[in-house]
């Protein structure tokens, strides 16, 4: 009798598993072609025409404009930041840095660099107040009327304030516009599949999501406001681990209109340890899932319809994380068993998926080489991507999601400043 049942359970167990390989094999095959088809759409309607002129474009009039800067022990990094900011190619701009109670001497070296800095204002906390304090703080003091917020690694380019202001100009409709960031620090193998990754896949999807209805998210570290908007839908959020995530829901919701502009860049640092891209991503994954929880009300409501793709996009995106987790739980379960699992055409789908992702990098690669020089040289690192990040998105995408459901409601979100790389 017992055999029996132990048969049974192996065959219940092979099924889970080969249903769930399936799901983990062809939902990246189709969001790749989705995204592909999007961007591809994009390049050639709006971004072709811009990058044939190649010309910063000459604005009616330059509105003031309010550069905030939340720093956290960020000592190593604020002076060269904001030397890049007194030389940008607008003419009527102001820099406010927020020291959020730094444990190092931040607000020491910004209140040094406000002495003969016209532009340069300092708002200081003597305790951590989150980021999202911060900035609603800064908010309320700026002179300009468009805010554009940047983290305290982020050397913005010249041009990029005049790219971005273009669009609030052209459509009072605009509520935000996010810019493109890129690596900077790529001597490490992580170095190289990051910036694979911003250039290849972050790029391709917000292109897709412009086309096919809204965006997940602005970029948290290059991301300009129109202040009335931010106003409009009462700042950002003190509660949520990712407040650049929850206010770009937020501006939509209340059909402020959100464009990405690639012209907008900025270089930037990013994690090249495997611990500092874990809490980077933790902290991602998280964010997201507390968006999912927050607002699921917008199936109530016919107008919010172009809402509803994003929401289902990311939560299918969870979901394909669990299953990766579940399966490799599943065939070290079979090992142990003595019934090791053999997935049904794992070779033909693993040929499959390396195909399309290295044909999706190549189109990613040959839209993004048009504004940054020398991308390909790191295309075959990019062959590793599938392998290292599916493992920890996945990993980060469970955990992240288990605190999210876990968090305290209501709870006020501060923040430490992230691994800036080697």
């Amino acid at each position: 009798m017992i055999e029996p049942v132990t048969s049974l359970l192996q065959h219940g167990i092979v099924a889970i598993a080969d249903t769930l390989s399936n799901f983990i094999y062809f939902y990246p095959l189709f969001a790749a072609y989705v995204w592909m088809t999007g961007a591809v759409y994009y390049y050639f309607k709006w971004e072709r025409k811009a990058l044939q002129s190649d010309q910063t474009p000459t604005l009616s009039t330059y509105p003031m404009v309010s550069i905030l800067i939340p720093c956290y022990n960020e000592s190593d990094n604020v002076i060269e930041i904001i030397d890049h900011l007194n030389h940008l190619n607008y003419p009527h701009y102001e820099i406010i840095a927020i020291n959020d109670g730094s444990k190092d001497n931040t607000a020491d070296v910004l209140l040094s660099l406000m002495e003969g800095n016209e532009r340069l204002r300092v708002v200081d906390f003597v305790t951590n107040q989150g980021k999202a304090t911060g900035l609603n703080m800064a908010a309320m003091v700026a002179k300009g009327e468009y805010l554009i917020c940047i983290d305290a690694d982020a050397i913005l380019e010249p041009d990029a304030v005049v790219w971005m202001m273009q669009h609030f100009l052209n459509n009072p409709r605009v509520g935000a516009v996010t810019g493109k960031p890129k690596i900077r620090n790529r001597s490490t193998i992580l170095g190289k599949l990051q910036t694979g990754e911003f250039s290849a896949i972050i790029g391709l999807i917000k292109r897709a999501q412009s086309i096919y209805g809204k965006i997940f998210a602005v970029s948290g570290v290059v991301t300009a406001f129109r202040k009335s908007a931010v106003h409009d839908v009462g700042y950002w959020s003190t509660d949520m681990i990712t407040e650049d995530i929850d206010i770009c829901w937020r501006l939509q919701i209340r059909h402020w209109d959100i464009k990405f502009e690639p012209h907008a860049m900025c270089w930037i640092l990013m994690p090249e340890t495997l611990s500092g891209l874990w809490k980077q991503r933790l902290r991602w994954a998280q964010g997201g899932v507390e968006v999912l929880l927050r607002y699921p009300g917008i199936f109530h409501f016919k107008e919010q319809r172009r809402m509803w793709p994003i929401y289902f996009e990311y939560l299918v995106s969870v979901l394909w994380s669990f299953a990766i987790v579940i399966v490799i739980l599943l065939w070290l379960l079979g090992l142990a068993a003595n019934f090791p699992l053999g997935f049904n055409n794992a070779s033909v789908y693993g040929i499959m998926l390396g195909l399309t992702f290295m044909l999706q990098f190549f189109v990613s690669f040959y839209i993004s080489s048009r504004y940054e020089e020398g991308l390909y040289k790191y295309y075959f690192w990019l062959i590793w991507y599938p392998i290292v990040y599916w493992i920890i998105i996945a990993a980060t995408s469970v955990a992240g999601a288990i605190k999210a459901i876990r968090r305290k409601k209501g709870k006020r979100a501060v923040w430490e400043s992230p691994d800036r790389g080697i």
